[in-house]
């Protein structure tokens, strides 16, 4: 099995990472992945089918990290690339990506209340279990792909059991954003083995960084299937798995997207 321990990347060279690809290929990448209810994009506006209004994509406003993460727009969510594959990457001061998500996005995707986020839901089953997900938009299909993976595979089999959770409409510890739980696209998987930033806070007002002990095999399933992993965070959640497949199509359209590819 592989595994990665965070600390150790202190020791090596600051990563560089490759080319972004621009804006609006963004945009095309994610009108193409959500098909069913993404028009086009024209003139700073994502347009949207059956009747719903148009969604301003950029909003003009410097922001630093703290302000992308509370009051994301479209252009903010997509403004980091992902980093997926079997490989470990150090994760750079605030590289959080799909940790800054547009609310607003979120909510016209998947459910603008608790009452709709919960009649997405289907039950599948998961390692001696039934989880809640969403069938909006391909992720109880994508779930239930990872998991006939990992059936392949039994060693993986003990990091999925006794898993946190799926759907719990809330907010995130701390902050007044909403979870990606709420939307029925997350998942937790078994937190004997996790980490988690706000756990490890130091006497300086920092956190300690993350000690991973989950088999970057199992990563790779998860993101060959649609999902990234939080502990590619810098304010890492080890656990956290949610469906994000247009980040995980910028990143195969980017070289910086490609974990394995980065020096």
């Amino acid at each position: 099995m592989i595994y990665f321990i965070l600390s150790i990347f202190l020791l090596t060279p600051t990563l560089t990472l490759a080319q972004d690809i621009g804006l609006n290929a963004k945009l095309d990448i994610l009108i193409k992945t959500y098909p069913n209810i993404l028009s086009h994009h024209q003139n700073n506006m994502l347009y949207f089918k059956n009747g719903l209004s148009p969604m301003q994509i950029d909003d003009g406003r410097p922001k630093n990290h703290k302000a992308k993460l509370a009051q994301a727009d479209i252009e903010d969510t997509l403004s980091q690339i992902y980093p997926m594959g079997p490989c470990a990457v150090p994760p750079q001061t605030n590289f959080d990506p799909g940790r800054i998500r547009s609310d607003k996005l979120m909510r016209r995707l998947y459910g603008q209340t608790k009452s709709q986020a919960r009649r997405n839901l289907t039950s599948i089953r998961w390692f001696g279990r039934r989880v809640k997900i969403s069938k909006k938009h391909g992720a109880a299909k994508a779930l239930l792909a990872v998991r006939n993976d990992i059936k392949k595979k039994p060693h993986l089999r003990k990091y999925v059991r006794n898993i946190g959770g799926t759907f719990y409409w809330r907010k995130i510890a701390g902050t007044s954003r909403l979870s990606a739980h709420s939307f029925g696209i997350a998942i937790d998987i078994n937190t004997k083995y996790a980490a988690y930033w706000r756990w490890q806070k130091n006497k300086r007002g920092g956190f300690r960084k993350a000690r991973n002990k989950y088999p970057l095999e199992l990563i790779a399933i998860f993101e060959n299937h649609g999902y990234i992993w939080g502990g590619r965070w810098y304010h890492y959640d080890t656990m956290h798995f949610e469906y994000r497949p247009e980040l995980i199509a910028i990143a195969k359209a980017s070289n910086s997207g490609n974990a394995c590819a980065i020096q």
